[in-house]
């Protein structure tokens, strides 16, 4: 963050000052909302959460170093308080990034969103100091977080838009005005709050509607909804995928006998051939977007390329491959799931096991709950389970309740299965059949959406004893 005052933060924010005695205290260090990660020079943001609220840790905070604390009230320390901690932060963010002048890149899509701002960063830090987003801080508290670390040095900014209704991608790029903006795609995920991929689309469109006209948008030329938003843009636009008038292509694309990746990308200036090291055709789509912005920011082809197959995965539980001693590989995709990404990790697995089954390996998909599906929550888990068995998967766990329950009867209506498919009903359940099943060779996908907590699973089968990894859920203020 650059540094400011106390008081002309107060002023940023509309504050009123409380308990400061020096205005003039410089905040030097980042902005947190954990007390424990309250570092001198630091702001810490005090939010009153469903079980914690941040305000009664507001003096640790400043005795470990803190300057001052962003708070609703006071707090007997050096405060400037205002009426929303959550908007307050976003002027913060707004009036820095307006002072920076930085290169904002900002991205958006139904999935693979975290993937390919992993890629991007990877890509840019070669060109450039860049600051990106840990893990999915792509919400209205987890965007400024994240631009409030670029500082004078930064050159490139590289955000994550989510969205959860209209309106929602509008608000984040007010904050952070992109000069590129990303759609990957327009898919399932939330639709059962949005209503279908028509208002789906809608809202992530909004990205390419605020670029300026000197901006660029980047769209997916194999999804017909991406496709068409460059009727809703008045910057320039630049394609990416697998058809043959994109402008940023992927030819001759194959998978490994591991299950990675490999293409020849095809750009306006040149081409290379990328191997990559992450799992699952999937990430071709992922690649060829961050090699479009790599391509306009000035990389060469053969540096995008080359920058490409040595990518790997900066943000926990997505595609996380770890095999064991004993032969076993643990796939943990446990972050999050919806159909379209669910579907891609299954085929990930069918590629990763299929040089396996000739030398015994099994195929396992551990899988939970997609949630926020609404109506087609059904179908959508029917159709998983079926899937599940076109694929030629070895075995199905679906763990949790009505909505696994949907997924092993996908799986048996789809055929003749038996104890091919398994229905548990937690966490721990999955654990106590794997430990007893699973044998060198065989590889183990474990997946889906961030409430039902299967990385509990993936860090259980890495380490060994019934106790569950810890589940990386939202930052507790202490």
């Amino acid at each position: 963050m650059i540094p400011l005052s106390l008081a002309e933060i107060a002023a940023v924010v509309s504050g009123q000052q409380c308990d400061i005695p020096d205005p003039e205290a410089r905040v030097t260090g980042p902005v947190v909302i954990d007390s424990r990660e309250a570092v001198p020079g630091s702001l810490f943001a005090a939010f009153a959460g469903e079980r914690v609220d941040g305000h009664d840790f507001a003096r640790t905070a400043v005795e470990t170093g803190a300057v001052g604390v962003l708070a609703t009230r006071p707090v007997g320390v050096p405060a400037v308080v205002v009426d929303d901690v959550t908007r307050a932060l976003g002027a913060l963010a707004r009036y820095t990034t307006e002072k920076l002048g930085t290169r904002t890149v900002a991205l958006t899509g139904s999935s693979g969103k975290t993937s390919t701002k992993d890629l991007i960063a990877q890509l840019l830090e070669r060109i450039g100091p860049t600051v990106w987003p840990q893990g999915s801080l792509n919400n209205e508290i987890g965007l400024p977080l994240t631009a409030l670390r670029a500082d004078a040095d930064t050159r490139h900014l590289v955000l994550e838009m989510g969205a959860r209704g209209i309106g929602h991608i509008r608000y984040l790029a007010g904050l952070t005005p992109p000069a590129i903006g990303v759609v990957l795609n327009v898919g399932t995920a939330h639709i059962g709050e949005f209503g279908g991929r028509e208002q789906i689309a809608q809202a992530k469109g909004e990205l390419v509607e605020v670029l300026p006209e000197d901006g660029l948008a980047v769209l997916n030329a194999d999804d017909p909804y991406v496709r068409a938003m460059s009727a809703r843009t008045r910057a320039r636009v630049l394609t990416f995928g697998e058809s043959e008038d994109a402008d940023i292509r992927a030819e001759n694309v194959r998978l490994t006998g591991n299950g990675q990746p490999s293409f020849t990308l095809s750009t306006p200036t040149g081409c290379g051939d990328v191997t990559m090291r992450l799992y699952g055709e999937h990430h071709v789509s992922n690649a060829l977007a961050a090699a479009a912005v790599a391509h306009e920011l000035g990389m060469p082809a053969g540096e995008i390329a080359d920058a490409l197959s040595a990518a790997g995965t900066l943000s926990r539980w997505r595609m996380e491959v770890t095999e064991r001693a004993d032969g076993v590989t643990v796939v943990n995709d446990a972050y999050n799931a919806n159909p379209d990404s669910t579907r891609a990790a299954l085929r990930a697995l069918a590629a990763m096991g299929g040089a396996r089954k000739e030398s015994g390996g099994r195929t396992w998909a551990v899988l939970g709950e997609m949630a926020e599906l609404g109506e087609d929550a059904l179908a959508e888990h029917d159709a998983v389970g079926r899937l599940v068995v076109r694929l030629n998967v070895s075995k199905l766990v679906a763990v949790g309740g009505q909505e696994a329950a949907w997924l092993d009867m996908g799986a048996k209506n789809e055929g003749s299965w038996g104890e091919e498919s398994v229905h548990v009903s937690d966490a721990e359940a999955a654990v106590d059949l794997l430990r007893g099943e699973l044998r060198p060779g065989d590889v183990v996908l474990v997946k889906a959406s961030r409430s039902v907590g299967l990385e509990r699973v993936a860090g259980a089968l890495l380490q060994g004893g019934h106790g569950a990894a810890g589940a990386e859920g939202e930052v507790a203020q202490r």
